[in-house]
């Protein structure tokens, strides 16, 4: 029976222990009782003094709460913004160069979290985004050289002055992106949709555009020194002030209907190709 009582009395301390609650509850009556019991003489004698005492000491710890309290909760938070953050962008680093859809989506979605904060300046180098949904992310000044974006969506998403050197955006959608300034030498953009897309001043030398949609798309600026436009529908893109253009460029093009180009390449393409006329279609 002694055994017994001691394994019940031993559970219930146990069960206390575990309720940190109740641990403050009880300690709160004790201390409360001690000091109460201590100034119970000064309530009868002095208790005009006592609670003008006590009314200060309230006063400072209004005081604590207000300035201290809040203080720290901003500490708090600021560091735990920025353990969110270094955990983001761990993470990337982890799933770089696994090619798989889980290191694809995660790491998307580690994208969009460190956008929410603000955090558009990413090392994305070698990572693997295909197949994923990348509309309307923020990744201006990002790095994303040799990035696999392939079969993935990135409606409206802003990558102005973003690197994509040797980048794979194969049956992306682009439609209205922004890649003003960005730097994509070497990139594939084979049969991706890129309507209404800006793409001025950007370097796009030895960049594949084989049967990209590049209607109404700005090219201004653009440096398209060796750039593949083989089957690329260009209706109503502007080339002008484009660099690097040759009129071999654009002999197999899908059509250049209403396409702008500078007067004289323009001039230049219709000596040598008669047949385009402005608005070559075939295909």
């Amino acid at each position: 029976m002694k055994l017994e009582n001691k394994e019940k009395i031993q559970k219930f301390i146990d069960s206390i222990l575990e309720e940190p609650i109740i641990i403050s509850f009880i300690v709160l009556i004790i201390m409360s009782m001690i000091v109460i019991g201590l100034s119970l003489p000064l309530y009868l004698s002095e208790t005009h003094e006592f609670f003008v005492n006590v009314l200060a000491e309230a006063h400072g710890m209004i005081f604590d709460i207000a300035v201290i309290g809040i203080l720290i909760f901003w500490l708090n938070g600021v560091g735990q913004k920025r353990q969110r953050i270094r955990s983001y962008r761990d993470e990337i680093d982890d799933f770089r160069m696994w090619e798989s859809e889980e290191a694809a989506f995660r790491t998307v979605g580690n994208i969009k979290r460190l956008n929410r904060h603000k955090i558009f300046n990413l090392d994305l180098v070698n990572c693997h985004l295909a197949r994923t949904n990348l509309n309307y992310v923020i990744l201006n000044g990002a790095n994303l050289n040799n990035a696999n974006i392939s079969y993935s969506n990135l409606i409206q998403a802003n990558m102005e002055s973003t690197r994509l050197n040797r980048a794979n955006f194969e049956n992306s959608n682009l439609n209205q992106v922004n890649l003003k300034n960005a730097y994509a030498s070497g990139a594939n953009f084979k049969d991706a949709n890129m309507i209404k897309s800006n793409l001025n001043n950007a370097f796009l030398i030895k960049a594949d555009f084989n049967n990209a949609f590049l209607m109404e798309a700005n090219l201004n600026g653009t440096n398209l020194t060796g750039a593949n436009f083989d089957n690329a529908n260009l209706y109503k893109a502007d080339l002008r002030n484009a660099i690097g253009l040759t009129a071999e460029q654009f002999e197999n093009v899908k059509t250049l209907y209403l396409a702008k180009f500078d007067e004289d390449f323009y001039k230049r393409i219709l000596a040598e190709h008669p047949e385009f006329n402005g608005s070559k279609t075939h295909g």
